[in-house]
């Protein structure tokens, strides 16, 4: 075995060692839960989960972007944090909860940890980003559901992280997407489990990537977390071996003008959002 095999080896065990002992991995913050137990009351008072939210002050300024961003287009941007509760409503504020837990959750243990980290919340957010984008444009899945829903068919990824306390043990980018390859999807449905979110998550970490999976008629989510994850590896890797979009089963899906393609095989739709796009993406960071 070569070095670099056994370099390989080391990294395969720890992650292996991570997916045996659930403990490991990250639990929700005691204030997710609180919020979302508040959010799950019948009639929660606005000033109580306004005093909840606004224990975690990242929170509440994730809250505010999100309600001020391109991606809602209100008339006038909410001023105060009730304002933005109002805009939003509970199941909004539900899901931007859960994105703001999931950046939140991995224990970063140098600054290798760190770079790796924040180079997968980028892609992971512009990917999120594209998937809003759809939803608000094509209808039939609200945009926030799409974000989330993007977020944590991948939040394996950040799992895997997980693995490696020790900063001497910090694989290269190479090697760490060699490894969410081959165990993101598995790290993801646990933590999900753990997490007790709804098995819809469950079900698209499973089958995200799978291009040609049929499907009722309609677009659903999973076909808008497909679509944006393949234009965000084009977005990063224009060299990526990828089918044509047209053969995709969720491109199949779309109707006219969001089917239109632009000369470089995307969406034309996408291509010339890429601003908005862009924008939601810096508010979700």
């Amino acid at each position: 075995m070569d070095a670099s095999q056994s370099d390989y080896a080391v990294y395969r065990q720890l992650v292996s060692q991570l997916m045996c002992d659930e403990e490991q991995l990250p639990s929700l913050p005691t204030l997710t839960l609180e919020i979302r137990r508040a959010l799950a009351m019948p009639e929660v008072s606005m000033a109580r989960l306004s005093k909840l939210v606004g224990k975690d002050p990242a929170l509440s300024a994730l809250l505010m972007k999100y309600a001020s961003s391109a991606l809602l287009r209100t008339r006038v941007a909410p001023k105060t944090l009730q304002e933005v509760l109002q805009v939003l409503g509970m199941r909004q504020v539900d899901r931007v909860v859960m994105v703001h837990s999931v950046k939140s959750l991995f224990t970063l243990h140098s600054a290798g940890h760190k770079q790796l980290f924040m180079e997968a919340w980028q892609r992971l957010t512009l990917k999120a980003s594209i998937c809003a984008f759809l939803a608000r444009t094509v209808g039939h899945v609200p945009a926030d559901h799409a974000v989330l829903a993007s977020l944590l068919s991948e939040v394996g990824s950040l799992a895997v992280l997980s693995a490696f306390k020790d900063a001497s043990l910090i694989p290269t980018p190479a090697r760490y997407h060699e490894l969410c390859r081959a165990y993101s999807k598995s790290l993801g449905v646990i933590l999900l489990k753990k997490w007790r979110v709804d098995e819809e998550y469950v079900h698209i970490i499973r089958e995200v990537g799978n291009w040609t999976l049929p499907g009722a008629r309609q677009i659903e989510l999973l076909d808008l977390v497909n679509l944006s994850l393949y234009h965000a590896i084009r977005d990063t890797n224009a060299a990526a071996e990828l089918p044509p979009l047209s053969s995709l089963s969720a491109y199949a899906k779309l109707a006219a003008p969001h089917n239109e393609l632009a000369a470089d095989g995307c969406l034309r739709l996408v291509g010339e959002h890429w601003d908005d796009i862009y924008a939601l993406a810096a508010a979700l960071r």
